[in-house]
């Protein structure tokens, strides 16, 4: 892999970063050589205690049904089965719902997707509890009336079915402006949904502690929420229960709200048996219950000018929620606010639908929303572009924000540090764009069967919840009196390295190397009330807070260091494991030992409130992200017109993360979001059948990217700059923005069809995931359009009349 990485060195201030500075160096995830020797502790790996039971669940086998008798004594009298559980066993509230209470633990009369818990065997062994489960199957054990079914989000949009009611968001007169704008574009898209696929599945371990105490070790980017629902589930106060998370296997937002249903199961059958159960789902069970990214169908108009500048633009998101609520509303909000992606709207109509489904209730996944917005938007100004027959490029161009009067976004935030021309343009001298794009249209010209095609795609990406009290985090810092530091924070690791980059903040902090400091795991018991990591926030909010921490102890420090060194406070300085003033200076250790001598205090906790964040979810108007995060790519691909074939080339991404706190570790996420987005809008299909069965439930249906499916020309570089909001080391998020980079490629494979049917009359009709059948469907669809209207020898559309994109 060719991967440029000339930013590790020079950062946007012109500051040079080496091994010997912590923050801002390309230094090593602190778990990577734990995670390649196979030492890295993830919960299933937690030493079980003596007498652990384990745990498995009985799935309901119909998409929508009402049961009709629940028999359960096969399951019971199963080998090595201890006991079974139901919700009638359920002390307290029967619900794992983040925000509605419409989401309960295990169904009791009536279940709402094939796949649905219904009951708990709790066994010797993983193997005996899941051999017991699996006799829900029988029509012995449960008996079923089926009902209606409803799978889709147009099923649903038409009877009205809704988790949450509808959002919309006006500005200015559309409908006036598209009516009176010199061209007019109107179509529909689909794009599918996407399964987390994390390396590690839901997993819980529960463990019963005295005086009706629970400590739960689950894999979850929410400890907090798992430490409420469990209590609520359990009829106790929150301070009974204690929740622990070292470390994930992967979670991409699955494991913000859905990790629930497991703890809860796991410390229920616990309190129940008083003794440690665990609660590991199987990859096939982890595909059936839990939730997936919303896929989403469009229907969309635009008004646009000569050039493409989009005049006035309506659009419907239909969302499939799922059976609940979880967290779509929260999705559909951003979905809404991401529409605009990197252009400005003057006169915009936006309105979203969480649609309720018998399928899994979907929920958080990496981009949350955001990606769902922006594609649409996408795919529009290209069919712009096409029905003008220029390059889509031009047409992103003429859409831009810029300064002055097109610099407010349709929700009414200012997009006040706006650099997307700028990156825009450095990444068109870099990747060579335009001489490629005229190379690609002479190889097509002399290939018959294989077309190329090249797009590039901004992004302008919100950072914040856009639930504004979710913006908090809390720190604590310890330092020991060999100057040795200990740092607890309320963010989880998840792979991506939020534990490195909060040890970089505090290192940078005392001038220690990076090896002085040790993060340990996220405790309830040691930061409460945290928020979920989430929403790229880690960094930001959990390293401001310990920032906030270290710098509480630096102060003392300082004022002890200037009293030993003869020395002003405000002149001390800490570098190179060193603190110095006036020439005078001391290992930090000595000075760490010298203030336990002298009574100072060594450990602070630390607070942060992202400052700015506001939102009215009544009129969808606010000021919902601190700032924006923005990137680019070039994609080109070529594409097999017989099967459908395609394969990406080559691939050149130039990302903005801010002044970055680890280089090493953004261009990895970077990387990965790519591939990730790449997987979404390409190889990875959802399907259920008309059952309301997920067929697509294991890694031989369905199909992530692999390391074949990587460019090998895959150029990665990150854009020089500062934050203009003062965020630990101007640094902004890289987890969730660069997910959605990879629309370049979509759209490369949508030019590649457009440049195998020169003639047709309208843009490709290209679903996502772009599957070689989706190829092939939109290459047949095209090639019908073109002879038609030349079998009835019809002229071009006038300029003013609706078209098909």
């Amino acid at each position: 892999m060719n991967r440029q990485t000339d930013a590790f060195i020079v950062e946007a201030s012109g500051r040079n970063t080496t091994a010997a500075t912590a923050i801002g160096a390309a230094l090593p995830h602190e778990s990577a050589a734990l995670h390649v020797s196979g030492e890295a502790t993830y919960t299933d790996d937690i030493p079980e205690l003596q007498d652990t039971l384990h745990a498995a669940l009985g799935l309901s086998r119909h998409a929508h049904a009402r049961i009709v008798s629940l028999d359960l004594d096969a399951v019971r009298n199963a080998p090595g089965v201890i006991a079974v559980l139901t919700a009638a066993d359920i002390p307290g509230e029967n619900n794992c719902g983040p925000v509605l209470h419409d989401d309960p633990i295990l169904a009791t009369d009536e279940v709402l997707y094939l796949g649905q818990p219904v009951f708990a065997v709790i066994a010797q062994s993983h193997e005996l509890a899941r051999r017991a489960a699996s006799l829900a199957r029988s029509d012995d054990v449960i008996r079923y009336e089926p009902l209606e079914v409803v799978l889709t989000p147009a099923e649903a949009k038409a009877k009205k079915q809704f988790v949450l009611p509808p959002l919309h968001l006006t500005r200015g007169a559309p409908v006036e402006k598209i009516a009176s704008a010199p061209h007019r574009i109107k179509d529909t898209f689909e794009v599918g949904g996407q399964e987390q696929f994390y390396l590690e599945g839901q997993v819980a371990y529960a463990l019963p502690k005295e005086m009706d105490g629970m400590l739960v070790y689950s894999s979850t980017q929410h400890p907090s929420e798992m430490q409420h629902v469990v209590a609520h589930m359990l009829g106790w106060p929150t301070h009974n229960v204690i929740c622990e998370c070292r470390r994930m296997g992967g979670g991409f937002g699955g494991k913000e709200s859905q990790s629930a249903l497991f703890a809860c199961v796991a410390a229920l059958a616990a309190h129940k048996l008083r003794r440690p159960v665990k609660l590991r789902a199987d990859r096939d069970d982890d595909f059936m219950i839990t939730g997936k990214r919303h896929d989403a169908f469009y229907e969309y108009e635009a008004g646009f000018d000569d050039t493409g500048r989009i005049l006035g633009a309506r659009v419907e998101i239909a969302l499939r929620a799922g059976y609940s609520a979880d967290l779509s509303g929260a999705v559909a909000t951003r979905a809404v606010c991401h529409f605009d992606n990197a252009y400005y709207l003057s006169d915009v109509d936006i309105v979203a639908l969480c649609c309720k489904t018998n399928t899994q209730s979907n929920t958080a996944f990496r981009g949350f929303g955001g990606p769902q917005g922006a594609l649409v938007m996408e795919v529009m100004l290209d069919s712009i572009a096409r029905q003008l027959k220029c390059d889509p490029l031009d047409v992103r161009l003429a859409n831009f924000y810029g300064v002055g009067e097109r610099d407010v976004t349709p929700y009414g935030q200012r997009v006040e540090d706006n650099i997307i021309a700028p990156l825009t343009d450095k990444l068109l001298a870099t990747s060579d764009y335009r001489a490629r794009r005229a190379a690609l249209a002479a190889f097509n010209a002399a290939s018959p069967v294989l077309k190329r095609g090249i797009a590039l795609t901004p992004v302008k990406f919100g950072i914040s919840f856009n639930v504004p009290f979710l913006n908090q985090a809390g720190a604590l810092v310890h330092i020991y009196k060999d100057g040795s530091i200990l740092v607890n924070h309320g963010g989880t690791e998840m792979g991506q390295g939020l534990n490195t980059k909060v040890a970089q903040v505090v290192a940078g902090e005392f001038g220690v190397a990076l090896s002085r400091v040790r993060v340990t795991a996220t405790d309830t018991s040691k930061v409460a009330n945290t928020s979920a990591t989430a929403a790229s926030t880690g960094s930001d909010l959990n390293g401001k807070a310990a920032e906030a921490a270290a710098r509480t102890i630096r102060e003392r420090l300082a004022a002890l260091a200037a009293k030993e060194l003869s020395g002003a406070a405000e002149d001390v300085q800490f570098a190179d494991g060193m603190v110095s003033v006036n020439g005078a200076a001391m290992p930090f250790e000595q000075l760490t030992g010298a203030a336990y001598l002298a009574r100072v205090q060594l450990w602070s906790d630390g607070f942060y409130t992202t400052p700015k964040v506001h939102w009215d979810a009544k009129t969808l108007t606010g000021h919902p992200f601190y700032y924006f995060a923005y990137g680019a790519a070039v994609s080109e691909v070529v594409i097999d017109t017989l099967t459908g074939e395609w394969k990406l080339i080559r691939a050149d991404a130039l990302h903005d993360v801010g002044q970055s706190i680890n280089p090493a570790i953004d261009i990895g996420q970077v990387e990965g979001g790519f591939i990730q987005g790449m997987g979404w809008l390409t190889t990875e299909e959802l399907w259920w059948n008309r059952d309301g069965r997920l067929m697509t439930h294991a890694p031989s249906t369905y199909k992530i990217p692999a390391i074949s499916d990587t460019p090998a020309a895959f150029h990665v570089q990150l854009y020089r700059n500062e934050n203009a909001e003062p965020t630990v080391f101007r640094s902004k998020a890289v987890g969730e923005p660069p997910l959605l980079l990879p629309f370049s490629v979509f759209l490369a494979l949508r030019d590649a069809i457009a440049a195998a049917v020169p003639d047709a009359p309208s843009a490709p009709s290209l679903r996502a995931p772009a599957t070689p059948e989706a190829i092939l469907d939109a290459l047949e669809t095209l090639q019908a359009a073109t002879d038609a209207k030349a079998a009835a020898g019809t002229a071009p559309a006038p300029a003013a009349a609706d078209t098909t994109a």
